[in-house]
């Protein structure tokens, strides 16, 4: 009975170190993002805003500024940003991984391919 007793708070413990370290991650910032794009690398600024799972992103690039919305799942990321363009709607779905100061995924090019992306938080 007392390796029961000792598996069952080692379980809830580990549980519920899990279950905070998911709650931790806060990409409310202002980030360097790094795209890896069959054109070369394109680096830009990028603003984070976290409310709980919800995400708003307001990216600057050579069109200027635009806005997105997305979702942070534990220590998973994920937003996707539309531009007008002269071809019509161009849409960008950016996934990835927060770890710390730093994230990094794969962001699909709507019907151009995917590339790799990266970023650092600016302190």
């Amino acid at each position: 009975m007392p390796k029961a007793k000792v598996f069952v708070s080692l379980f809830f413990f580990i549980t519920g170190a899990l279950f905070i370290t998911a709650q931790d991650v806060n990409v409310t910032g202002d980030w360097e993002l790094t795209i890896q794009t069959p054109r070369g690398e394109r680096t830009q600024q990028a603003h984070f805003e976290q409310d709980g799972e919800n995400l708003t992103v307001t990216m600057e690039g050579r069109q200027g500024q635009i806005e997105a919305k997305g979702t942070v799942k534990g220590n998973k990321i994920e937003w996707s940003v539309t531009r007008e363009t002269p071809r019509g709607e161009f849409t960008m779905t950016y996934t990835g991984t927060v770890e710390g100061d730093t994230m990094s995924g794969e962001v699909q090019m709507g019907d151009f391919g995917s590339g790799e992306w990266s970023a650092k938080r600016v302190k």
